[in-house]
């Protein structure tokens, strides 16, 4: 219980604003994207800037209350919000500054990817951001980052110059190369264990206006001789081209023919961030591949691109997801997905080969603390629904596809996980990087505070 005198206090020294569970616009807030999530904070803290974010964290530690921090609040796994503790609300810390004579950016935790690329695309640049524009840019960023231009520049942390990050004692410290090294290292893949990140800096990229993007629709039936083709095309592809294979129900979109509205589909989603001229020769061979049923690849805007699947992620339904990264697609890795495709659950669920290497691929890599760098793919399985009643049935298909997938499996991409332990979080990191990350653990949050995350438990 937290008395009404210490929410006063907290009240009148919060520029944002502080609710309770009896406020008018509690059951608002504290709502996420994930509509499985149905948590209650004993505080929210809607911070305007960093000094609220130190007096949160303050009042959090003195009341012993555990932190959730809430970007743009789309984590699968709901860790934006909280049973019992204190709610850091960030998502009305919107700042974003460009710098384009320098190719940077600066800009503050509750920016989405949508608003980011609309600004530094004015000056045609950009960094690697979410496939879906209303992701956020902060978590997204601090646990990896893959995005459709993840083979040309790398995850979004490899741009990551510097963050202002709010530790459990109430400080506010830079993490860069140069000032405080062993947070920097750590908040590159580490997420939100070691604090509250209220600024991220990142190095831009010429990319653009205009981009080769769309895919390519298949038949199911047209899947497993389409996905063996893919693997092979994708082997010595340059670093501009990126590609995510898809198996998927076919929407009822005017952009597909009507006779496959409802219907198991193989799609290749793809983006060519190089001359167009360039990739439309390097990819005749695959658009030529086959019968397809749609060709939505054309020239676009590098906006149109990361908008392409928002329809299919609106917020507010249910989304259960898992994830695996992988050493190659082999027949029986692929024929292992086709056969869990064919039982798909709900028609707004899918299974995704997300293409990385290229920029990303580091095969001996200690600079940032995200694991796996060497994997050539990564495999994701995402089960979205609307009835709540039905939770139970899509739940246990995508574990059923999961546990197929475990024996190819070399751990999971901690932003597409959701409870998986620590022996999964472990495996996300590997064991070396695991051991420094919980020294670190040690140092900045040894009373585990920031502890809704993938979680990284102090040994202290």
């Amino acid at each position: 219980m937290i008395s009404e005198s210490a929410i006063h206090d907290l009240r009148r020294d919060i520029r944002g604003s502080v609710m309770g569970p009896g406020d008018e616009t509690y059951d608002q807030v504290r709502r996420v994207w994930n509509g499985m999530i149905d948590r209650r904070p004993a505080v929210i803290v809607r911070a305007l800037g960093a000094r609220d974010v130190m007096t949160a964290v303050n009042f959090a530690r003195g009341h012993g209350l555990a932190v959730s921090v809430r970007g743009g609040g789309h984590g699968i796994a709901g860790n934006a919000v909280c049973d019992d503790g204190l709610m850091l609300d960030l998502s009305l810390m919107r700042g974003i500054r460009v710098y384009p004579n320098r190719n940077r950016v600066r800009a503050e935790p509750g920016v989405t990817w949508g608003e980011f690329d609309r600004e530094t695309q004015t000056f045609g640049l950009a960094t690697t951001g979410g496939l879906v524009s209303t992701t956020g840019i902060s978590g997204f960023t601090l646990g990896g980052g893959i995005g459709w231009l993840v083979r040309k520049h790398g995850l979004a942390l490899d741009s990551l110059m510097s963050a202002d990050v709010v530790t459990a004692d109430g400080e506010l410290l830079m993490a860069s190369s140069s000032e405080n090294p062993d947070l920097f290292w750590g908040v590159r893949g580490g997420g939100g264990n070691f604090g509250v990140v209220t600024s991220l800096e990142y190095q831009l990229h010429a990319v653009g206006p205009i981009v080769l993007g769309g895919m390519i629709v298949h038949r199911a039936e047209d899947a497993p001789a389409l996905l063996r083709f893919h693997r092979e095309f994708v082997k010595d592809a340059p670093n501009e081209l990126t590609t995510l294979a898809v198996c998927l129900t076919a929407p009822p979109s005017p952009s597909l023919p009507s006779e496959i509205h409802g219907k198991k589909v193989v799609a290749i989603a793809l983006c060519y961030a190089g001359a167009v001229e360039e990739g439309e020769a390097l990819l005749g061979p695959l658009r030529k591949f086959g019968k397809p049923v749609a060709d939505l690849v054309r020239p676009m805007t590098y906006q149109a691109l990361q908008s392409m699947f928002d329809e299919s992620a609106p917020a507010g339904i249910m989304n259960y997801w898992k994830s695996s990264y992988v050493d190659g697609l082999s027949d029986s890795l692929l024929d292992t997905i086709l056969e869990h495709a064919t039982q798909i659950t709900s028609p707004l669920s899918a299974i995704h080969i997300h293409q990385l290497g290229g920029a990303s691929k580091m095969p001996v890599d200690l600079s940032t603390s995200y694991g796996h760098r060497d994997a050539p793919f990564v495999v994701n399985i995402v089960s979205t629904w609307t009835d709540s009643r039905e939770n139970q049935k899509h739940v246990e298909w995508t574990r059923g596809v999961s546990s197929a997938l475990d024996k190819f499996a070399i751990g999971g991409y901690v932003n597409f996980m959701g409870e998986e332990g620590e022996e999964g979080v472990k495996a996300a990191y590997g064991e070396e990087k695991f051991k420094r990350l919980t020294a670190l653990k040690n140092k900045y949050d040894p009373a585990n505070m920031f502890r809704f995350n993938q979680n990284i438990k102090p040994s202290v």
